[in-house]
This record gives C-alpha cells, sequence and structure tokens, in this order.
C-alpha cells in the first residue's frame, strides 16, 4: 500500500554525487531525510554515496541524469517515481537544482557553443526539470535553486555563467510566486567561490586565485562544501518553512 506522506521527508538533489551536491546529500541525510540524487557519469562515486547515506540509516538512490538534456526528463520522471514506488510513496518533498557546470572564459572569448552548454544546463535545464516534475511535488514542499555569489559582486571571466544564474534568481521569484498556492516555497543559495572541483577546480588548485578571493571576504578565506550543505539542510526544516522567494548568499561576507 502507497502513501502520498513519507515516514521521512524526501529529497531529490541534481548533482549530487560529488561536491557541494554530495555534501548538501550528507547534510540532509543527518537531517533524517532520505536522499534520491543524481550524478552525470561517475556511478562509483554515487553508489558510495548511497551506502554512506544507507549506513546513517536512511533510505537513498542514486540515477543518472545530463541536466543538460532535456529531452531525458520524461524518462526521469518515470524513474523517479519507480523509486518512491519501492519506498512505498508517491511524492518527494524538496528539490534541490545544484547540477551545474562552469566555463571560465572572458567575455570577448566565451563562444556560443560554451553559452549554450552553460544555457542548457543551468537555465533551460532548471526551468523545464522543475517543471516535470511538480506532479511528483508533495504539496507543502520546497525547492531550493542554487545560484552564486557571482551575480551580485562582478569577477571577470564568468560573464556567461553569473547572466544564467543571474536569471534563475529571477525564475526563483517566479516560482515562489506561481506554487504558491500548492504552499511551495522557492528560494536560492548563493554560494560564494568553493574549494571543490567545479570549473576545472580553480578555486581549490590555483593558489593565486584562491588568495585573491580570500583577500576579498571578510572570514579571509574561501568556502567549503560544509559551509554550504548546512545551509541548504536548515532552509528545508520544518521551522525555516516562512522563509520564501529569498536569496541567500553564503560566501563568508565576499566584496562587502
Amino acid at each position: 500500500m502507497t502513501s502520498s506522506t513519507p515516514i521521512a521527508p524526501i529529497a531529490l538533489i541534481t548533482g549530487g554525487s560529488r561536491g557541494l551536491g554530495r555534501n548538501m546529500a550528507q547534510k540532509l541525510a543527518q537531517d533524517g531525510t532520505d536522499v534520491i540524487f543524481t550524478y552525470h557519469s561517475n556511478s562509483v562515486e554515487a553508489q558510495s554515496l548511497v551506502a554512506e547515506i544507507e549506513a546513517m540509516g536512511r533510505r537513498a538512490a542514486a540515477l543518472q541524469l545530463d541536466a543538460g538534456k532535456s529531452g531525458t526528463f520524461d524518462s526521469f520522471a518515470a524513474a523517479i517515481g519507480d523509486v518512491l514506488g519501492q519506498w512505498q510513496c508517491t511524492r518527494f518533498n524538496f528539490l534541490v537544482n545544484n547540477a551545474g557546470m562552469g566555463v571560465h572564459a572572458g567575455f570577448a572569448e566565451t563562444t556560443e557553443a560554451q553559452f549554450e552548454d552553460l544555457m542548457n544546463v543551468h537555465l533551460k535545464g532548471t526551468f523545464f526539470f522543475t517543471q516535470k516534475l511538480l506532479p511528483l511535488l508533495a504539496d507543502g514542499g520546497r525547492i531550493i535553486n542554487i545560484s552564486s555569489g557571482l551575480t551580485r559582486f562582478s569577477t571577470p571571466g564568468f560573464a556567461a555563467y553569473a547572466t544564467m544564474k543571474g536569471a534563475i534568481e529571477v525564475l526563483s521569484r517566479y516560482m515562489a510566486k506561481e506554487l504558491g498556492p500548492r504552499g511551495i516555497g522557492v528560494n536560492v543559495v548563493a554560494p560564494g567561490a568553493i574549494e571543490t572541483d567545479f570549473g576545472g577546480g580553480l578555486v581549490r588548485d590555483n593558489p593565486e586565485f584562491n588568495a585573491i578571493i580570500a583577500g576579498e571576504t571578510a572570514l579571509g578565506r574561501v568556502g567549503m562544501p560544509d559551509d554550504i550543505g548546512g545551509v541548504v539542510a536548515s532552509l528545508l526544516r520544518p521551522a525555516n518553512g516562512w522563509i520564501n522567494g529569498q536569496r541567500i548568499e553564503v560566501s563568508g561576507g565576499v566584496s562587502l
């Protein structure tokens, strides 16, 4: 027998097998949330996270997804339905649109192909992926869209990327307005520079760039994945359900 009200809340995180997404999955599991997450290509890495979450006593499932290929979203929604059925549920509660890729190129050097890749993953992907999954998202659920500190301050080399994230912030306000009648809250989390492999590991692996960002940050360092995952988990707790339509920057106070 299935139930639309799961024993524990269920979160779906895109791009959850590594970097910020992996940390979000870990923090949500620690909070008592079951987690479905997507990975792009590394199934071994994904299954290691499934095992880690299950060791915490929570349910976990990893599904392959290319967030830039909207033509696959119908079949992905069906796969989500299958997982929920196996868990004796019909709905999930939280959607975190985290999947992304980075391009570091000056405005004058950015190619049309780079622009389209960014748009397909960050903007078109988020728009239509969320739209496709609305029937499976529980009333009273919540959505978090991941943006970037680069929509507030400008760092040369990220014009195209920041443009997509700026659009996500506008989209999020419209989502909050239009999904409000279903009790669904929508917020934006905007990380600053974080030490991950994102964008080729620029922040993590380039000491000069890392030092520049740290020098512009009030707390004197760049961010780590732990700085972001806990914020996402906190926003999805019942006590924070009245926060809606907001952009929360998590950057340690960069470029104040």
